[in-house]
């Protein structure tokens, strides 16, 4: 019985094995999930166990069971356990006796998108909360992004290899900023700001600090954006008698050119994406607009890009390009809070 209890335990015990190594002299908090997933309960992971760090900042260590294959092999797939990756988030602790639950919220709710999607997160990718990552709170932290935990790093077990991925609080100008560069590097070098990349619910924008911008810039312009698909909520795209026509809401601008200067001006193709269309950019020497596959497709030669990053750096109104066959409509983007109510309306 004991072999029998070792050998379906093997994934579970790999996690708990590492993590006590990691804090020795403690025993962590296990919030397990009362009813399966696949028995119909709502709770995709096996459970969140929580440690109290003293390293860097004084934080609350959070760390998922339940992406990888906890107890015997189902997947074909030898090298890999489970999805690849069990998710981490470090909370900087307070006065607090114990950890804020809320967290464990937070990594059900990812569980839940990668468990209904089959899309994965790796280093340096990235998600937008649409709103607080604690909810009923004021904090700027509106994203995260991922990265390998500094401390815990990747592990083999007997039901193949994963890695610990670390969710990191963004704010939406950094994730923006992130998006533009790569997400790795971008985290890298907020890890040098913010030891072990610990998430602080009280913290301004790094944008902010004139030091990190000036490596972000430098970083953007050297290597360019390893993001391919920028997503906008205002759209619209047709193509008519070889002209094409643009509708785009400005609240997003300022991202968009630099994401098209940081792919299309370093040779890459941008897929600008809605629910319902998509656009592709992409760069040529002979400026055009065509259709492919059902999606509108502009070729931006330099001058094409200069002349269309300056129009949709301006306000709303309407643009009719001289060095491409397009005509750009910007229209103001309301920003609503999660009850629907007006914030601000960016012309």
């Amino acid at each position: 019985m004991s072999s029998e209890n070792e050998l379906n335990q093997t994934g579970f015990d790999a996690i708990a094995e590492a993590v006590q190594k990691l804090y020795p002299d403690q025993e962590g908090l296990y919030y397990g999930t009362v009813i399966p997933y696949v028995l119909g309960g709502n709770d995709p992971l096996d459970g969140v166990e929580i440690w109290k760090s003293g390293h860097g900042i004084p934080h609350w260590h959070y760390i998922t069971y339940g992406f990888t294959e906890l107890y015997e092999k189902e997947s074909e797939d030898p090298e890999m356990s489970g999805y690849g990756f069990e998710l981490t988030f470090r909370l900087k602790r307070g006065n607090e006796e114990q950890p804020p639950v809320w967290p464990v919220s937070l990594l059900q709710n990812l569980a839940r998108y990668v468990f209904s999607s089959g899309n994965v997160f790796g280093p340096g990718h990235h998600i937008d909360a649409n709103g607080p990552i604690a909810l009923e709170t004021d904090t700027r932290l509106t994203a995260l992004g991922f990265h390998i935990d500094p401390e815990l790093g990747e592990l083999d077990t007997p039901n193949g290899r994963f890695m610990f991925l670390q969710a990191v609080g963004l704010t939406r100008d950094e994730m923006e900023a992130m998006m533009c560069w790569n997400g790795e590097r971008f985290l890298s070098e907020l890890e040098k700001e913010i030891p072990l990349c610990v998430t602080d619910l009280s913290r301004h924008s790094m944008m902010e600090i004139p030091a990190f911008r000036t490596a972000w810039q430098d970083g953007m312009e050297r290597d360019g954006s390893f993001t391919s698909f920028l997503y906008m909520d205002e759209l619209g795209a047709k193509l008519e008698n070889g002209h094409a026509a643009l509708r785009l809401g400005t609240g997003h601008i300022q991202t968009l050119v630099r994401m098209l200067r940081a792919r299309v001006g370093k040779g890459r193709i941008l897929f600008l994406q809605s629910a319902s269309q998509a656009v592709l950019f992409r760069p040529g020497e002979q400026a055009a607009a065509s259709e492919e596959d059902g999606r509108l497709v502009l070729t931006l030669p330099e001058d094409a890009l200069e002349e269309l990053s300056g129009v949709v750096g301006a306000h709303a109104g309407i643009y009719m390009l001289s060095n491409l066959p397009l005509t750009v409509e910007l229209v103001p983007t309301t920003i609503t809070d999660q009850e629907g109510k007006v914030l601000e309306v960016i012309e």
